[in-house]
């Protein structure tokens, strides 16, 4: 069932209502609070409403482009937005850009090719930068070709959870595409002089400046008219607990193996049914191959799939420096997250000592890797940040709500708790977060959802 536009939060009514109001906007909505749909009822209005624009470009990680998508499926209210999805070879990109559509993806690694090298003219008069922070960087060449054709645009729109992750020099770049400069500058050079001065030198070489006294405070009220933060406005009821999910699918192949090893997990049901005994066996198999590995008998891992982990990688790169704890249930869910953050230099713990919550809480990780077994209720981390993921998906309410609690309790500093799950489509995951949903995660809840998905 679709959700409808009176589902939408307060905060999120008023955030569409400020968008359509500012032709340029910062919006700061912590990870999770409905960015997306935010935004495309915001341009659904203005399209087929006030018909103030007529063609929208939307520029985004790569393997988000999927869930603007998804977003305009799952409400109600959004059936009469069309979307191309501008991706792969450059013949099957130049196709999507031709196809007849509202709402143009690309991903911005592909921005510059459009605006440089595609041969399509720019003639969108609305465009949305999902995670404005990944134009930070006022020398990268998404900028520069953003700028390019930034006054061609009537309406600018910046979406992201935190806009200066590395500190007030990144507020430039980014409100440039923006405003081109109005309010902070349409040079760094001028930028620095007028709110920053050196701190780390080596003569003439400067490593890092520092901002000058009044500086923050100046440069937050310039940006103040055109940016809303849910973070730091009375809409917000505090706290609020927001949960979402962020759905992965896998390709053929993997669905293919998903499914041929399914089948070797019938095989092995007595008489083909499904009992009590057996339903929690074969649920912790399908949860394994649902995020993206599974014991063999001998102990040894096989992978299935990665996609889980690419999806826990976007979620900490949209998070833009904000703490974020991850629940995992599996041996290998771990190791492989381990690798992954590594690979990332992300700094993390597993949280299951005094000293590791004690890091937690004073915001010394990025990172987080908590067993829900292994955190009581005497355990507080609200300190060290408001974002949850479930990489597992797991049966125990009581374990699920002990550790959203964690964070979702008195003494939690953030307006919100953003509860995210990561789930695959066409699993077992599915049933266990409905059943979660709907707090029935019984015994019959399990036996039903390992039957639906071993039919």
């Amino acid at each position: 069932m679709k959700l409808k536009r009176t589902d939408l939060h307060e905060y999120q009514n008023y955030s569409v209502q400020f968008i359509k109001d500012h032709p340029t906007a910062a919006i700061v909505l912590d990870c999770g609070l409905g960015k997306t749909v935010t935004s495309l009822t915001a341009i659904d209005d203005m399209l087929h409403d006030t018909f103030e624009i007529r063609k929208i470009l939307v520029v985004c990680p790569l393997r988000v482009c999927d869930v603007w998508k998804d977003e305009i499926e799952k409400w109600e209210h959004l059936a009469g937005l069309t979307c191309s999805i501008v991706r792969g070879t450059p013949a099957e990109r130049l196709s999507a850009l031709k196809a007849d559509a509202d709402i143009y993806i690309v991903n911005r690694e592909n921005l510059q090719w459009l605006v440089e090298q595609s041969g399509i003219p720019f003639d969108y008069d609305m465009c949305v930068l999902d995670e404005l922070s990944s134009f930070k960087n006022w020398q990268s060449k998404r900028f520069k070709a953003f700028m390019k054709v930034r006054p061609l645009l009537k309406r600018v729109i910046g979406l992201t959870g935190t806009p200066s992750s590395n500190g007030l020099m990144d507020l430039f770049a980014e409100y440039r595409c923006l405003d081109m400069g109005e309010r902070l500058g349409r040079f760094i050079g001028q930028y620095r002089t007028a709110f920053f001065r050196p701190d780390r030198c080596n003569g003439p070489i400067v490593y890092s400046y520092k901002p000058l006294p009044g500086a923050e405070d100046e440069i937050y009220r310039r940006i103040s008219d055109i940016t809303i933060s849910m973070r730091s406005t009375d809409y917000l009821k505090m706290p609020d607990l927001i949960e979402s999910a962020h759905e992965v699918e896998m390709d053929t192949s993997e669905t293919k193996h998903y499914e041929d090893m399914k089948k070797d997990l019938i095989l092995q049901l007595p008489e083909g049914e499904v009992t009590a005994a057996n339903a929690a066996s074969l649920s912790n198999k399908l949860c394994q191959m649902a995020n993206g590995a599974v014991y063999a008998d001998d102990g040894t891992v096989t992978e299935i799939h990665d996609k889980k982990l690419n999806a826990l990688e976007d979620i900490i790169e949209a998070a833009n420096g904000s703490p974020v704890l991850v629940a995992y249930w599996f041996k290998h869910d771990y190791d492989r997250i381990e690798k992954r953050l590594k690979e990332l230099g992300v700094t993390y713990a597993k949280i299951d000592t005094n000293e590791s919550i004690r890091r937690w809480n004073n915001r010394e990780l990025q990172v987080g890797l908590l067993h829900p077994a292994a955190v009581g209720h005497g355990v507080n981390l609200q300190s060290g940040g408001n974002i949850i993921v479930w990489f597992s998906q797991i049966w125990s309410l009581e374990l699920y709500e002990q550790s959203v609690d964690r964070l979702y309790r008195q003494g939690q500093q953030s307006g919100t708790v953003s509860v995210i799950h990561i789930v695959t489509k066409d699993t077992i995951d599915e049933r266990i977060a409905k059943a979660l949903k709907q707090k029935d995660a019984t015994q019959s809840a399990l036996i039903d959802a390992v039957k639906a998905v071993l039919r």
